[in-house]
């Protein structure tokens, strides 16, 4: 799906050259066909509670509102270890994510559960600040005892070709992060096209990030399948480059089971069995967790429960 390579960035032509695959233009309509063909794939019966569950274990529940309050996370940090209460072999999500003040009430809710706290970073969501005010915003999360890090990239100097300045930066968060695991976001609403999606996954995985991710979720475009195989395609290439293995987070959109079993299937074909964990595939979906648990209970008992029964977040 590519073609010749275009001029690397300056500055750190000779390490990218070492670590990744050759960076070249993106055949847009293999692309969306590749990701329409997978999307028709379908999970046998015997395999959709399987698929259920395992697209649960792999959400992160997300609230990053004005109006947050201890309480309201405390209320999410319960949903994410036991979604459903009625039934204790469902199993807990991810990770919750919050802003950095509000790390402390999540942390001591999830306390022993295995349920991860992430926090957002780097004056999310534009990531339109001086680097040292980035840089203290990590810190500060960090200390507060955040297990995982969602960074934005700056889009402006990414857009503008200043593609060493964005390298550089997330060089600098991944050190602040310490042991913290480091997602970063693109923001592919604001990226234009597949071209410069796969251009920045690659700069972000170059720079030492643990997960790339899709979206902040404040925006109208989100993930898309075409978008994540993209990314997809970018970690399977590094991985057979380098090794290294790198997770995959979409996030915004995905709002039903059905969709997010078409996800997890591209996971598959393109990365295989391996990626299939929360340790290196994450939904950003906080709304899909319902409707997974309505398919679950559907599947375990033959009838639909109204989605009036399960907590809206």
């Amino acid at each position: 799906m590519m073609a010749q390579a275009p001029v690397l960035p300056r500055g750190f032509e000779l390490p990218l050259k070492q670590r990744l695959p050759r960076i070249g233009s993106i055949d847009q309509v293999a692309v969306e066909q590749r990701a329409a063909e997978l999307a028709k794939r379908s999970i046998k019966k015997d395999a959709k509670v399987w698929a259920l569950e395992l697209a649960l274990r792999c959400c992160d529940l997300t609230t990053l509102e004005g109006q947050d309050t201890p309480g309201k996370v405390a209320a999410l940090c319960s949903k994410a270890i036991r979604p459903d209460p009625s039934d204790p072999n469902v199993p807990s999500v991810a990770a919750v994510c919050v802003y950095p003040n509000l790390i402390t009430p999540a942390k001591e809710r999830l306390a022993g559960s295995g349920v991860k706290v992430a926090s957002v970073a780097t004056y999310f969501p534009s990531g339109q600040a001086p680097l040292d005010v980035k840089l203290r915003d990590v810190e500060d999360a960090v200390a507060m005892g955040a297990d995982e890090i969602d960074m934005v990239i700056d889009r402006g100097a990414f857009l503008s070709g200043r593609y060493a300045k964005v390298f550089d930066e997330i060089v600098k968060v991944k050190e602040a992060c310490g042991a913290a695991h480091l997602k970063v976001i693109l923001e592919v609403a604001e990226l234009g096209t597949y071209d410069n999606v796969r251009r920045a996954s690659l700069l972000a995985m170059a720079a030492g990030g643990d997960f790339i991710k899709t979206s902040t979720g404040k925006l109208p475009g989100a993930a898309t399948l075409p978008v994540q195989l993209v990314m997809l395609e970018a970690i399977r290439d590094v991985h057979a480059e380098t090794g290294r293995k790198v997770g995959m987070k979409p996030a915004g959109g995905i709002r039903t089971s059905k969709n997010a079993i078409q996800y997890l299937v591209q996971v598959h074909e393109t990365l295989g069995p391996d990626w299939l964990t929360p340790d290196l595939y994450r939904i950003g979906a906080s709304s899909l967790v319902n409707d997974i648990l309505m398919q679950l209970r559907k599947e375990k008992t033959g009838a639909y429960q109204s989605k009036d029964y399960f907590t809206n977040d």
